[in-house]
């Protein structure tokens, strides 16, 4: 079976990227049936718990206050109304279940009202994810100590592209975060965003961050950019299909045990650019209506997607524990 490697140079990044398509598609398909059943794709449901009103000026971003998108600032979401989603994600078939908030780093008063949530989306069975930004390491033992299993923070870009894309945060700011999480025990969820207008070496540049941490993220998410009205990325030129696929196909290769999820950008896709990233070594996708702000194949079409494609929904075991919100203890102030 094929090891794990956390080696990897950026000249066998690049060279990966470069190979003739068939090639490249040859290789990963075959890294991909070695460590998962290729016919079996994760199903997660993505839900923005707190909407819009973020301070960074990420220029993908409609929910950056300082853009001018239509995107309302909401606030935190009732416990109820999360679980009631929650419940509608896990009859529809998802089996991971999603938080995201708009918050550059949840202030210590969130965070037992997310645990919470949490708690209660784990008690139904099914795995949960958070995003919240920027996590201090006493934040992370708390999400732990609730149940959360995942935690998303994803680099976005290459090192040398970062700038680019980003002013109110460095790249260190998220190695730290993703430092923090590794440190509590939860499994990372970290991937970036492609079609931004970076190059090919760049990339590679994302890949090779990604694949030489510490630790391969459990889950790897790739977002093709979503052009939003109003955000500086809005007109940029849109990625060739066939190099989304390369870029899936090198993260499957260069990630052999991870799962590498189609995230933003699918309701662009059609069925038979999907079924490329799949074969590529694709095995995860979020479900549902909606990406945070941003449409998303609904679950009929994906149902019908993996119905020709003779694609089963993974099915994963929860390990269940019971946490109740009067007893998760609120952070310790962070300095």
């Amino acid at each position: 079976m094929t090891a794990l490697r956390h080696d990897w140079t950026r000249d066998e990044v690049r060279a990966l990227l470069d190979l003739p398509f068939a090639d490249l598609l040859a290789k990963a398909h075959a890294v991909h049936r070695e460590h998962h059943d290729p016919n079996a794709v994760q199903v997660s449901t993505l839900l923005s718990i707190k909407t819009g009103g973020c301070p960074e000026d990420c220029a993908y971003c409609p929910q950056a206050a300082r853009y001018a998108t239509g995107v309302e600032a909401d606030k935190l979401m009732s416990l109820d109304g999360v679980l009631a989603k929650a419940q509608a994600a896990k009859a529809a078939g998802a089996t991971r279940f999603c938080m995201g908030a708009a918050w550059r780093s949840p202030k210590d008063r969130d965070i037992p009202k997310v645990a919470a949530m949490i708690a209660e989306v784990k008690a139904l069975g099914m795995e949960t994810c958070a995003t919240l930004g920027m996590l201090s390491d006493t934040q992370a033992h708390a999400l732990k100590d609730a149940g959360l299993d995942y935690y998303n923070h994803n680099i976005d870009t290459a090192p040398e592209f970062y700038g680019e894309i980003i002013h109110t945060r460095e790249l260190q700011d998220r190695l730290d975060t993703l430092g923090h999480v590794r440190d509590a025990g939860l499994k990372t969820c970290c991937g970036g965003i492609v079609g931004m207008g970076e190059s090919r070496a760049e990339r590679a540049g994302l890949l090779h961050t990604l694949a030489t941490l510490p630790a391969h993220p459990d889950s790897v998410p790739i977002n093709r950019l979503v052009q939003v009205k109003g955000t500086p990325l809005a007109g940029t030129q849109e990625l060739d299909p066939f190099e989304f696929v390369r870029t899936i196909a090198v993260a499957r290769i260069l990630m052999p045990a991870s799962m590498v999820r189609l995230s933003a950008g699918r309701a662009e896709m059609s069925d038979e650019l999907q079924a490329l990233c799949f074969f590529a070594g694709a095995n995860s996708i979020f479900y549902g209506e909606k990406l945070l702000t941003t449409g998303n194949p609904d679950t009929e079409r994906d149902l019908a997607l993996f119905d020709r494609l003779g694609i089963h929904a993974l099915q994963v075991q929860v390990e269940s524990k019971t946490v109740h919100a009067d007893i998760v203890e609120p952070c310790a102030a962070v300095a």
